[in-house]
């Protein structure tokens, strides 16, 4: 989607970060519920009074659309008018979702990572690790080497071709080694259990952790977040369905409070950050709202008629 620049993109999703941390900017109950038909059905929503910005995402997972050539991820957003509830815009959520979720990502990358990085271990090679590679390099000119392992421990052509030439890409299947030798670790899979052991984390690393969005899902190891300065997108969020849950009562800080400085970053060079990202729905009504205007400015989308 062309009105996905990823310039402003980073822009819409610091502003979210920004609205939570100003509480300008509400967060509503999150549902995520699972089916019966073996899907996961969930809604973010929120407001930003100020703005008159109103609006939630349907969302959720269906692993069976794999078994039929589809996207397992389906994602709906809708823009409300909050003086008289009737819709704005209906929008793809999908596209929306992965390019504001890698714009966090980078976010977090930028305020939390050593500089200098040099070295990445990503886990998983499906969308969602595609578009946090793609962040990564465009905000870490540093980074150089990336190692990458799947959940079939075979490597992808699709991602290997899709960085081609931008860094050295490496496929590997000893994750605690891969995890030892890197200064960023990314982890973008289902969430299905950890994928490395805590001992490979070495002291300086940061992770960014994408997968675990839902109860029962983690990728890091038990213990890990009890040695690591822990960073969230929202605190009831990622005690409730984030990487958190594991560790409820282990300090954490959102990432909104160190962008406005009501919290200090004051960054060792041994420490290990982690930023576990569940996804504000403040980040889908900024990006949605960026994705609007520009429609409107471009002429571009379907008009409907509203009779009521």
């Amino acid at each position: 989607m062309h009105l996905l620049e990823p310039t402003a993109v980073l822009e819409a999703v610091r502003e979210a970060f920004v609205l939570h941390s100003q509480n300008e900017g509400r967060v509503f109950p999150v549902v995520r519920e699972a089916l019966s038909t073996g899907g996961i059905f969930g809604i973010k929503s929120g407001d930003v009074p100020k703005q008159g910005l109103l609006g939630f995402k349907a969302a959720g997972f269906w692993p069976r659309n794999k078994e039929v050539g589809s996207e397992p991820h389906q994602a709906t957003i809708l823009l409300i008018d909050p003086e008289n509830g009737r819709p704005i815009c209906l929008i793809d959520g999908n596209a929306i979702t992965t390019a504001r979720t890698g714009a966090a990502g980078g976010i977090g990358l930028g305020l939390l990572a050593r500089p200098n990085c040099a070295s990445a271990c990503v886990f998983g090679a499906g969308v969602q690790a595609q578009i946090q590679l793609e962040f990564a390099l465009r905000l870490m000119p540093t980074l150089t080497t990336v190692r990458y392992l799947t959940g079939i421990d075979a490597p992808s052509s699709a991602f290997e071709t899709h960085f081609s030439g931008r860094c050295n890409l490496q496929f590997v299947t000893d994750a605690n080694a891969a995890v030892s030798q890197s200064d960023v670790i990314i982890t973008a899979t289902p969430g299905r259990g950890p994928l490395f052991d805590a001992d490979a984390v070495r002291p300086g690393t940061h992770l960014n952790c994408v997968g675990a969005d839902t109860k029962g899902k983690r990728e890091l190891p038990p213990y890990l977040l009890q040695r690591a300065r822990l960073f969230v997108d929202d605190k009831v969020q990622a005690r409730s369905i984030g990487e958190t849950q594991w560790a409820p009562h282990t300090h954490c800080d959102e990432i909104g409070d160190v962008l406005t400085a009501k919290v200090p970053l004051n960054r060792q060079p041994t420490d290990i950050t982690v930023f576990d990202m569940t996804g504000l729905a403040l980040q889908d009504l900024t990006v949605a709202r960026l994705i609007h205007r520009g429609a409107m400015q471009q002429g571009v989308g379907t008009s409907i008629a509203w009779p009521w």
